[in-house]
């Protein structure tokens, strides 16, 4: 009944699906940290400029992000990378159209995290003498992580959900072989079936153990 299987790499696909989310999700978590910093800081211009980043790219379709970072950054303005090779250059720009787009939904988890803390806390630090950069990184975000594991363990389940947008550049992740798959075999609902298996097998572990993680590490108030 698996015959079919034969001469495709399936577990070499959902490696790289795999990679495409831990490279992402490291990626979303610096720059959506760094957002989320922008929208509360006390600089005008900051918390403009990451107020517009949020509204705009959380609006815009994950497909026209990833096909910008081809079309856009490596066709027309020659972005690499720093790769020579073509599916490495495509893998490193389907990273990066990730980042961008799932950034913004980080960002935003990490905010509602950080409206959580009590405003005293913060206000006590900066009687103490601290700057806005040593209350956010030692008394703020350190409380609103921890309130905001449930958020972002569904922003991380999103994400890995998303990486099959990369196929839309050829990048060899789980949803370009699914697309071969189906386009030389007479096998459709059994390879939807595999594909739908293989997604399940990578979300619902994350999701249970994360969900763990935030019960353990959850702020009693």
């Amino acid at each position: 009944m698996f015959d079919f299987l034969e001469g495709y790499d399936l577990l070499g696909a959902f490696w790289v699906t795999v990679q495409l989310t831990l490279l992402s999700a490291i990626g979303s978590l610096v720059w959506g940290t760094v957002l989320a910093a922008m929208r509360v800081g006390p600089v005008p211009l900051m918390r403009g400029f990451g107020t517009a980043y949020v509204n705009i790219v959380r609006n815009i379709p994950l497909t026209v992000i990833i096909l910008f970072t081809s079309l856009g950054l490596n066709q027309t303005l020659n972005v690499t990378l720093g790769a020579q090779r073509f599916d490495v250059i495509n893998f490193r720009l389907a990273v990066l159209g990730l980042v961008a787009y799932t950034a913004a939904f980080v960002c935003e988890a990490i905010r509602s995290g950080i409206n959580t803390v009590p405003v005293g806390q913060a206000e006590a630090a900066r009687a103490l003498g601290l700057s806005f950069i040593q209350v956010l990184t030692l008394v703020v975000l350190p409380q609103a992580f921890r309130s905001v594991v449930g958020p972002l363990t569904n922003v991380l389940i999103a994400l890995t959900k998303n990486t099959t947008v990369a196929a839309a550049i050829g990048v060899a992740e789980a949803a370009l072989l699914m697309k071969e798959m189906i386009e030389n075999e007479a096998q459709l609902l059994l390879i939807s079936a595999i594909f739908a298996f293989g997604f399940v097998c990578l979300t619902l572990p994350t999701g249970l153990i994360l969900g763990w993680v935030g019960k353990k590490v959850a702020v009693k108030r």
